[in-house]
């Protein structure tokens, strides 16, 4: 499939409203400051980094390169440099991935992602993970990762920090960690440029393996996904503070279909990928270009 390579990409360009609007009130929260620092201070950046490097294994160009590939396409795509780490983690019987590291950051994907996931569909995964590095949300993005452990070592000591959850803090944080995967699933399809490769993707996420992904099965959930989009859901956000706290491990798939297919319909995906400010190349001229000055 040729691809443009979007170059000069910014990630404000296709950021999601919801996920600008979480993010502001998250910043605007008390104790946000207070948090930060330490973060900060217990090198949970470090840390994060630590538990991949010595729990899962590397992906290079020389073990499993056609996958290492797609990383290095999606990041083309999408103007990311520069390339991050990409790690493989055991299979969970569902497709999961996750980005980490403010300074040095890390992709990651399970066994499950690898086997179930076409390239394609892993140019889609990718470019959701790289778009929380692109927009510079790792830090806001790893603290609701680590929040739930945090609380806990904070609250059992002195240091006047037991009442973050009662000041909403904890719930903003999660909010705004939601709305963040509206903006990544934007930037995933412009990765992989085809609204069925995006829509298959987030229906294995759903735990639909491709046997089960049949043409009734797929025009069934568009319409699913569609009669979301009708119910006038636009106070999303405002929903999604309880629900995005209490039941983290929902997936969403209708709601962030949804949402890709308003962006479509709206017009705004088109106009972006037809961007003639953007330098745009296909993916086919950049592998020839590549292979010709390799010599």
């Amino acid at each position: 499939m040729t691809r443009k390579i979007l170059t000069g990409l910014s990630s404000q360009a296709y950021e999601h409203p919801f996920d600008r609007q979480a993010l502001t009130a998250l910043q605007k929260m008390p104790g946000i400051s207070l948090l930060l620092k330490k973060i900060n201070e217990y090198g949970i950046d470090r840390l994060l980094r630590l538990l991949t490097l010595g729990s899962e294994i590397k992906i290079t160009p020389r073990n499993f390169p056609q996958l290492h590939q797609t990383l290095v396409e999606a990041c083309e795509i999408l103007d990311v440099t520069p390339l991050p780490e990409l790690y493989l983690s055991r299979g969970q019987g569902h497709v999961q991935s996750y980005s980490v590291g403010v300074e040095k950051p890390i992709v990651g994907i399970n066994l499950d992602a690898m086997e179930w996931l076409s390239a394609d569909e892993l140019i889609y995964i990718f470019g959701h993970e790289i778009a929380h590095i692109k927009s510079q949300h790792m830090i806001y993005h790893q603290m609701a990762f680590v929040m739930p452990t945090l609380k806990h070592l904070l609250s059992s000591t002195t240091m006047g920090f037991g009442g973050l959850a009662a000041s909403g803090l904890e719930l903003a944080l999660h909010n705004w960690r939601m709305m963040a995967e509206l903006t990544a699933d934007r930037a995933g399809l412009l990765a992989c440029q085809n609204i069925d490769v995006a829509i298959n993707t987030l229906l294995k996420l759903a735990g639909l393996p491709q046997e089960y992904l049949t043409p009734p099965v797929i025009e069934d959930f568009l319409v699913q996904a569609r009669e979301f989009s009708s119910d006038g859901f636009d106070s999303i956000d405002q929903v999604t503070k309880v629900f995005s706290y209490t039941e983290s491990h929902l997936s969403w798939v209708v709601m962030r279909s949804s949402e890709l297919l308003k962006w479509i319909d709206s017009g705004e995906y088109h106009a972006l990928t037809q961007d003639n400010n953007l330098n745009t190349t296909t993916s086919e001229e950049i592998e020839k270009w590549n292979f010709l000055t390799s010599w």
